[in-house]
């Protein structure tokens, strides 16, 4: 195992070979990547060919995705898709393996047919083991989605076994519910009475509305106006903000508008008469929706512009009868979202072996665990300035928590 690790740090270009023998992502014929996300035995918004092969073209970081495409033995029929870039170039980390290729949200669970989920599950895996990959890194997978099961089941028949590398648990609306019904035991009485003072007050800059943009005339111009709000934010003084950077504002530009033609987009807006206080895009796939990105105007904070959003969204899902259930795509612990949303689903990274006893496989699994832990050791220093640092400009009158 020691030469492999040699062999590889020496060589670190060779861990690009399994990508470059993959599919390019824009070789994938558009129809037949359309008709199999219609089959798809899992909805991922962020896999439909619209939004990733926007993200494949011009976002920042997230360019040139390779792609495992599974055909059908007895057709040319598409039964399978996962985008894939290589592992050096995702973590630097110098090996043959494939990583799923970040679509902006996050989720990466493939694409499998649900009429064939099985052979596509197993397609994708040959195809992953000819293109030189030793193991597969899928990220932002549902741990207990269809898709995975299928994987994991084909793995299981091959004596191996998915590792998961990390997991948390990610909020999710059970649009089946009545809304009303559903705030009411996420949020109880006491909550929603204050949320609806805040609204009555936030009235005083105009009546309150909730505008859903879907048709393509409708679409650029609400989009724009949820550019304008996010940059207008703390993601605009971080420097993060989509239209900040060229790449990622010609990705939204394109891929909203492509998916508001097959009405797999909407973009909502709340407005305090004609001033725009909060704005997100939501993607539709199958029955599942998608809480992409929410952008506010801080100078509304006080009446919580994103909540009461986020409550008419609630409302607008729970009363349509083509939607099931909604996909926060948010952190594990979100303080906007999770008390409002209280369904839960386990989203996680996981480790795919491709060969039995392979002494690759160890590698890689030890290069993802330390860099997980230097990660993890980033982040606890990061939270912790950050605590500092708003503790000390805390009025000293005010209580600590």
């Amino acid at each position: 195992m020691v030469d492999i690790a040699q062999q590889a740090a020496i060589h670190p270009a060779s861990a690009e070979d399994a990508a470059a023998a993959c599919v390019p992502l824009v070789a994938i014929d558009p129809g037949q990547w359309r008709a199999l996300a219609q089959r798809a035995i899992e909805p991922n918004g962020y896999y439909l060919p619209a939004w990733e092969l926007a993200v494949s073209a011009t976002a920042r970081g997230r360019t040139s995705a390779s792609a495992l495409p599974a055909f059908d033995g007895t057709s040319p029929r598409l039964i399978g898709l996962m985008p894939v870039i290589s592992l050096w170039r995702a973590l630097k980390i110098p090996l043959p393996a494939l990583v799923s290729a970040h679509p902006y949200g996050t989720l990466c669970s493939p694409l499998l047919d649900r009429d064939a989920p099985i052979e596509a599950a197993k397609r994708l895996l040959q195809q992953a083991r000819e293109a030189g990959a030793h193991a597969l890194v899928l990220n932002d997978v549902a741990l207990d989605g269809a898709a995975m099961n299928a994987l994991r089941q084909v793995l299981d028949r091959d004596g191996l076994k998915p590792r998961v590398l990390s997991s948390y648990m990610r909020a999710s609306l059970d649009a089946t519910q009545e809304a009303e019904t559903l705030l009411h035991g996420a949020l109880g009485t006491k909550k929603l009475k204050e949320l609806r003072r805040l609204r009555h007050r936030l009235e005083e800059h105009g009546p309150v509305t909730f505008d859903v943009a879907r048709r393509p005339d409708e679409i650029g111009p609400a989009l724009e106006t949820f550019l304008q709000l996010e940059a207008s934010g703390w993601k605009g003084k971080r420097g993060t903000a989509l239209v900040q950077h060229a790449g990622d504002a010609s990705f939204i530009r394109r891929a909203v508008p492509a998916l508001a033609e097959t009405a797999q987009c909407e973009i909502i807006t709340l407005r305090a008469g004609t001033i725009p206080v909060a704005a997100g895009i939501v993607l539709r796939h199958q029955d599942r929706a998608f809480f992409f990105k929410l952008g506010i105007d801080e100078r509304f904070a006080r009446y919580s512009p994103g909540v009461q959003l986020t409550l008419e969204l609630t409302r607008h899902l729970c009363a349509d009868p083509a939607m099931t259930s909604a996909d926060s795509t948010a952190g594990a612990d979100h303080p906007m979202i999770n008390p409002i949303w209280r369904g839960r689903f386990a989203i996680g990274d996981v480790l795919i072996p491709l060969r039995r006893r392979d002494p690759v496989l160890a590698l890689v699994h030890g290069a993802l665990i330390g860099l997980n832990a230097a990660h993890e050791a980033a982040r606890t220093v990061v939270r912790f300035i950050r605590n500092r640092r708003t503790k000390d400009r805390r009025p000293k009158d005010l209580p600590s928590s």
